[in-house]
């Protein structure tokens, strides 16, 4: 699966959580769209959809945007 794919699965599946549409480049924590709450909810809805976790201790480097996190499954997705 290509970046652009995953950006685009990646996006749908963050939007589902925190309601809300964002861009690649969305800020999603620091902005405050996504609080630790839903930062669990994406880190856990990442694992299922992609087979990757995301170590607890980097959640918020990984989670920093859609792009950033996209980048993350496409190195370490077992699809």
């Amino acid at each position: 699966m290509d970046i652009n794919a995953i950006e685009v699965k990646v996006a749908q599946l963050v939007e589902g959580i925190i309601l809300t549409q964002v861009d690649p480049d969305t800020l999603l924590i620091e902005s405050g769209l996504v609080d630790s709450l839903a930062a669990v909810d994406v880190a856990l809805a990442v694992e299922r959809e992609f087979g990757c976790k995301i170590p607890p201790t980097e959640i918020d480097v990984h989670l920093e945007s859609v792009h950033t996190l996209a980048a993350f499954i496409a190195q370490h997705s077992r699809a």
